[in-house]
């Protein structure tokens, strides 16, 4: 038994049930797999590769397609700002630049601490509410940058706590 299937026995039950085909869930597996290591890893791709009696190339090959899935190391917060045009025009590409001074790092980068990792994307299909991102899949919308900070410094101290043991 590997390691996901360890740790996350009664979650992987639950999610196996719901089809048909084992290899119709890897997709929720890689997310349980990038949820357990921080991003795709070789490891994590062979466990799901495993659970789903696939190929591991496979896997990696589904890994690799969608954006939702990182092979790289991210902070804890992945932070992905929506440019695509709509949202520019409500002055998304702004904030996004605004984003990475505030957190001094490139686009894609991740912050010295490792908390934070910034990057756009294309279409978060929230136009109406934007500058919006989306941080580890959940929206945050109508963003300015005082509400920015805000929850920049909300994300950091929680991160922080969980570092020193004390969440």
């Amino acid at each position: 038994m590997n390691t996901l299937q360890q740790k996350y026995a009664e979650r992987i039950t639950v999610t196996l049930d719901k089809y048909p085909d084992k290899r119709s869930a890897v997709m929720p597996m890689l997310y349980i797999a990038q949820e357990e290591y921080g991003h795709i890893t070789p490891e994590g791709i062979a466990q799901v590769a495993e659970i789903c009696d696939m190929d591991p190339t496979q896997v990696k090959s589904i890994a690799g397609f969608y954006t939702m899935y990182s092979e790289k190391p991210k902070g804890k917060y992945w932070l992905q700002v929506c440019v695509d045009l709509p949202c520019a025009l409500r002055g998304a590409d702004e904030f996004h630049h605004w984003l990475l001074d505030e957190l001094g790092i490139e686009e894609g980068g991740t912050t010295a601490d490792g908390v934070f990792t910034a990057e756009h994307v294309m279409c978060l299909a929230a136009c109406d509410k934007a500058p919006m991102l989306q941080c580890n899949f959940h929206f945050e919308e109508n963003l300015d940058k005082d509400k920015m900070r805000a929850k920049l410094k909300a994300w950091r101290d929680e991160a922080l706590a969980a570092k020193n043991g004390k969440k």
